[in-house]
């Protein structure tokens, strides 16, 4: 999946998430949670490409000397 694109959804949901809480007025509102839930999601794709993309450049690297 392309990098950009899901930080730019990280970023849409973020904002959603802190509207909602703000509107509901509480962390536990089903919706909020929902949201947060898909946050911790993309959150996890994210720091998974980068640990592929740091372990890329590692073996292009090779080994440290």
């Amino acid at each position: 999946m392309n990098k950009n694109l899901l930080v730019n959804q990280l970023h849409t949901l973020r904002l959603q998430l802190y509207e909602v809480a703000e509107t509901r007025g509480s962390l536990t509102d089903p919706e909020v949670l929902a949201l947060s839930e898909q946050v911790d999601t993309l959150i996890v794709v994210l720091q998974r490409i980068q640990r592929q993309e740091r372990e890329r450049e590692s073996r292009k690297a090779g080994p440290a000397s």
